[in-house]
């Protein structure tokens, strides 16, 4: 048990995540990666999530054409992009094949395109007064992406979450809302309206902080110089 323990902290280890959902996210992360075949390598992991993504896009699209129940293909696709996307840096650490800063990049690059996909396809399925709403979830996330790059430049610490919400939160939060809305049709607009309000909170509180970690630095190497 020891041993499980302490290979779970070394595969967690590069990121520090404060999400409500990580003791059991990564335990859940642990035992699926003993699971995984040998030929599946990292990057194949990443298309994976990357095919996650495009389902929910596609599932926006289906349900603009056939109906809002269509929607309910992205919880499918939100489960692949998480599998996909939470599991490909960690098989690499697992596997001791990790490229800290390729796999850095690529999974930027990979959770920006995600984003997009789904922001796309948010803005087929919306009505066309309120797809602004697909626009400010791609731009408000994006920042939040921002905002943990500047932190890591600044602390030398990668941390993908919001305080309680990260990543996985905010898929199991777009779940629900694609639920409402095959009960409740016409509701995503809310939804979506008080997602981004969120979003926007929760941005101007972290660059704030972000704002006096960088004024800290600064005075730091000034008394250091």
């Amino acid at each position: 048990m020891k041993n499980k323990i302490t290979e779970r902290a070394q595969i967690f280890a590069d990121r520090k995540r404060t999400n409500i959902l990580r003791a059991g996210e990564q335990q859940f992360i642990h035992f699926l990666l003993r699971q995984i075949p040998g030929f599946v390598t990292p990057n194949i992991m990443t298309a994976i999530g990357m095919f996650g993504s495009m389902i929910v896009c596609a599932g926006f699209l289906l349900g603009s054409k056939f109906g809002g129940s269509f929607i309910l293909i992205g919880i499918m696709g939100l489960f692949i992009n998480w599998f996909g996307d939470s599991l490909d840096g960690r098989l690499a650490y697992y596997r001791g094949i990790a490229r800290k800063w390729y796999g850095f990049a690529l999974d930027i690059i990979m959770d920006w395109l995600s984003i997009i996909l789904i922001g796309m396809g948010y803005y087929f399925y919306a009505a066309e007064s309120t797809r602004i709403l697909s626009f400010l979830f791609v731009v408000l996330y994006g920042w939040s992406m921002i905002i943990s790059l500047l932190r890591y430049k600044i602390l030398g610490v990668y941390r993908i979450d919001a305080g309680l919400l990260g990543p996985t939160e905010l898929r199991v939060i777009i779940a629900l809302i694609l639920i409402l809305e095959a009960a409740i049709p016409g509701s995503i607009t809310y939804s979506a309206l008080v997602t981004a309000l969120i979003l926007l909170a929760i941005n101007l509180k972290d660059t704030n902080a972000l704002l006096e970690l960088g004024n800290d630095r600064d005075r730091k190497e000034r008394n250091n110089e």
